[in-house]
């Protein structure tokens, strides 16, 4: 695996339809040319679909579907999204589950990310979850777990990204949701920092969703997030 390219933007899909999407995807341009494509999409908006057809006209697509079930399960799905030609795919960040992904992308162009504590939970969610650490804690045992079973990177937090860069080492990607620019609201999220704050902490990669689609002209938000990301390798 070669070194992961530092400050890659991918913008979230987060839509109902695949006309949605294509709409948005002709809106941006040359701006961007990667996609992340969730679980609303997917199953909602013909996003396998839309996926392969974004391959086809050279983009690249980061299927989030968080895979986690037995290993022959998670193996054979990896292998499956493996052969579209998709860049990226997350698994929650299981022990067995992240072997049995590494696998399955085995000889592959794939990317496989551990997801390892999602952005919109915090110490008391994970409490009441029933785990006796931390999010940083946690984050950084499941860290670790990637990058022993081999995986291509993990999504964290921008918080955590400093540490977890200390861990995985250079090569691994580092990819954080959670981005929110000073001019957008929060939402959700409850770990999350600037596009700037987030590439100069060590991120390979940053995913923004709503500051995107939900702005009134979402080439100018891009075009904003791109000169924030700018300024943090700057400082890295």
């Amino acid at each position: 695996m070669t070194s992961q390219p530092a400050g890659d933007l991918i913008v979230a899909l987060d839509l109902d339809s695949r006309a949605e999407a294509e709409f948005l995807v002709e809106r941006l341009g040359d701006r961007v040319d990667f996609f992340k494509i969730g679980y609303r999409l997917f199953y909602g908006g013909d996003g396998y679909a839309l996926g392969k057809a974004l391959l086809a006209a050279g983009k690249r697509v980061f299927f989030d579907l968080k895979l986690l079930d037995i290993g022959e399960v998670v193996e054979k799905g990896v292998a499956a999204i493996a052969a579209t030609g998709a860049t990226m795919l997350t698994v929650h960040a299981y022990p067995q589950a992240m072997r049995a992904a590494a696998r399955g992308a085995a000889g592959s162009d794939l990317t496989v990310l551990g997801v390892t504590v999602l952005t919109s939970m915090d110490d008391a969610d994970l409490t009441e979850s029933g785990y006796d650490r931390d999010a940083a804690g946690l984050v950084a045992l499941r860290a670790g777990q990637a990058r022993d079973a081999k995986l291509g990177g993990v999504v964290c937090s921008p918080n955590e990204a400093a540490m977890v860069r200390q861990i995985v080492g250079p090569r691994m990607a580092i990819v954080t949701p959670g981005i929110r620019p000073a001019w957008s609201a929060r939402g959700d999220q409850k770990r999350f920092t600037s596009p700037g704050d987030a590439i100069s902490s060590g991120v390979s990669h940053i995913v923004v969703g709503r500051p995107i689609t939900g702005a009134p002209d979402p080439g100018e938000a891009v075009d904003r997030i791109l000169t924030e990301m700018a300024g943090g390798l700057r400082v890295a």
